[in-house]
């Protein structure tokens, strides 16, 4: 990889995407790493299957709502999943990563990934709760007791800390609120401190 290597956060419907596209606009090359787990779910569905059982399974596809219903509130479920995910994400990261130049990894389990120790920056997507609230619903259409719930299930808390514990060195984190036009202008000024030039 030439360049630097930032990683992005933050919590359930932050903005974390819409920051993300903002760094594409702007030419930088960016991961995201939710949607490649959603990619690794299925590549790796015999193995899944084998430990969860056949019926997360709907259309010869694996229902990632049914899978999350089983792993949901309960720990030892969810570390068998990572189990199985996690090692193939991180390997994908670490190929992608070595392809691309100024590389923005998007990830809700930053702290979980094997680059950690390589960042050179952190930034944190953060949003009122009352605005994650209203794109929770109007995104996802979930009811208000399942989001409420998920909002509930992230320990960000814990995660912040993670990511200054177990870092090799101590990482420059930057904090982007999501708040109509600001996160651009934010974002220009993180580009600037860090000396980045684009892709393009």
């Amino acid at each position: 990889m030439n360049g630097r290597l930032i990683g992005l956060t933050g919590l359930y419907c932050a903005g974390k995407n819409h920051v993300a596209d903002i760094f594409r606009e702007k030419g930088f090359t960016t991961l995201d790493v939710d949607k490649l787990g959603h990619t690794v779910i299925e590549t790796e569905q015999a193995a899944i299957v084998e430990r969860f059982g056949g019926d997360i399974m709907e259309s010869g596809r694996i229902n990632r709502r049914l899978l999350g219903e089983k792993v949901f509130g309960k720990p030892t479920e969810l570390t068998a999943l990572e189990a199985i995910v996690h090692p193939r994400v991180n390997t994908f990261i670490e190929d992608w990563i070595e392809r691309n130049k100024n590389c923005v990894v998007n990830a809700a389990l930053l702290h979980k990934t094997s680059i950690l120790p390589r960042l050179d920056a952190i930034i944190v997507v953060k949003a009122p709760l009352f605005i994650r609230l209203i794109r929770a619903k109007c995104r996802d259409r979930l009811s208000w007791f399942s989001i409420v719930n998920r909002f509930k299930s992230q320990n960000f808390s814990f995660a912040i800390e993670f990511l200054y514990k177990n870092a090799e060195n101590k990482k420059t984190t930057y904090i982007i609120y999501n708040i109509g036009r600001e996160p651009e202008k934010q974002i220009d000024k993180i580009i600037e401190k860090l000396n980045l030039t684009s892709g393009m």
